[in-house]
């Protein structure tokens, strides 16, 4: 018969301290246990051998804890924007909400327009893999298709809907499967997306001189990208295409006439009340635009589950909380602009409104004529639409209602 002594005192800490379990194995492997009293030189090879496994214990929780750190992971993305917007503020607060849902197991090294890349190339440099991925907004894609602008503003306010129905065609009705097939296989990009960002509604925009009508337009030189170019050289305008950070000093130079930017704070930062006074207000050109998040592929592959939840919830998360401050700061920021900058703020004539929804309706007919995926989209949002927005305008009470009954409003 075979003896094993462990150094284990009984569970629970009954029978005398000094009692060691003696387990007795003969060949049938039939056991039983002894109590044996060990002697002074036993009992300080014991505790020897306690220490020994304390020590172990810890050194083991070390060993595991490290393996740990180790897997923390540091993502590279930049921004289309200039660090001074509140647009950058956006990009800011997800990675710091990243950061904490995953407990610092995935961070978001945050950059501005151009700390790597020009602002207009991070859609290339994160399917590339030279950043792992960016934050923008898709209309500044539709040189390489017009379908770009669908997923972050139709013109005319994606047919009547505001920028949380817009939200709800992407997560309720298919729209971000869409937005993925967009970027993934008709671009042939190695890119995954999120809605991030909503920067909306924003102003018609800033102009040298009063303007009455469309015909005001003729002639002009004005900044707007994308589609919504297109939509204004049609009404007249010449127009000029130019990242934020280059508006203020071409206003400055006179190579431009007008500019549409965001509105509100936005503006106030870029330094718009500083070189124009007359500023229109509301436009349809971006009724209900949403930046975006995109992230490499290969590098959203590579995370944890959990890390991509994180990444889902943060962007979701920010979406909301964003938008509700940044409505107390367009409010304090058109404040500022009328009291320290003079600046006059106008309501758009009725007329440059309609005849930009006709205009819109034109491009949108000749472009899904000859772009099947751009007519795919366009009409999954009006079937979206022709449900959420009659719904909505019978249970919604008109904003200006109440609003004008306790704010009225000034006749301008």
């Amino acid at each position: 018969m075979e003896r094993v002594e462990h150094g284990v005192e009984p569970s629970g800490g009954r029978g005398p301290a000094n009692q060691k379990h003696v387990l007795s194995y003969d060949p049938k492997g039939v056991a039983s246990m002894k109590l044996r009293v060990p002697t002074a030189r036993g009992a300080r090879k014991a505790g020897a051998l306690r220490r020994a496994v304390a020590a172990a214990t810890v050194a083991g929780a070390v060993a595991w804890a490290l393996p740990a750190a180790a897997q923390t992971k540091t993502l590279k993305m930049q921004s289309t924007w200039p660090a001074s917007l509140t647009l950058q503020d956006n990009f800011s607060y997800f990675a710091e909400r990243v950061d904490k849902l995953t407990g610092g197991t995935l961070k978001i090294s945050v950059h501005a327009a151009g700390q790597i890349v020009p602002p207009f190339e991070i859609l290339d440099a994160a399917s590339k893999k030279v950043i792992d991925g960016g934050h923008g907004i898709s209309y500044y894609w539709v040189g390489k298709n017009k379908a770009a602008t669908l997923f972050s503003n139709t013109p005319a306010g994606i047919v009547g809907m505001d920028h949380m129905d817009f939200l709800g065609w992407l997560y309720e009705a298919g729209g971000l499967d869409m937005w993925w097939e967009f970027y993934q296989k008709e671009l042939k990009l190695n890119l995954v997306v999120f809605p991030i960002l909503p920067a909306s509604p924003q102003a018609l925009g800033w102009f040298r001189k009063p303007i009455q009508s469309v015909d005001d337009f003729k002639g002009m030189k004005c900044r707007q990208t994308g589609i919504v170019a297109e939509i204004y050289k049609k009404m007249g305008m010449n127009m000029v295409n130019m990242p934020g950070g280059e508006i203020v000093p071409a206003a400055e130079r006179g190579v431009i006439d007008c500019a549409e930017w965001v509105g509100g704070i936005e503006d106030l930062r870029l330094g718009l009340p500083q070189v124009w006074k007359y500023h229109y207000t509301p436009g349809m050109h971006e009724n209900a635009s949403i930046g975006e998040l995109i992230i490499n592929k290969e590098v959203w592959d590579g995370l944890t589950p959990q890390q991509q939840e994180a990444i889902r919830s943060a962007t979701t998360e920010t979406f909301v909380r964003w938008w509700v401050k940044w409505q107390k700061q367009n409010a304090d920021a058109i404040e500022e602009m009328q009291t320290k900058h003079g600046t006059q703020i106008l309501r758009t004539p009725p007329e440059i409104l309609t005849e930009f929804f006709k205009a819109w309706d034109a491009i949108a007919k000749e472009e899904m004529a000859v772009n099947p995926f751009f007519k795919k989209v366009y009409e999954s949002q009006k079937a979206y639409a022709a449900k959420v927005v009659p719904a909505k305008r019978f249970m919604f009470p008109p904003y200006s209602f109440a609003a004008n009954y306790y704010f009225p409003a000034p006749s301008r």
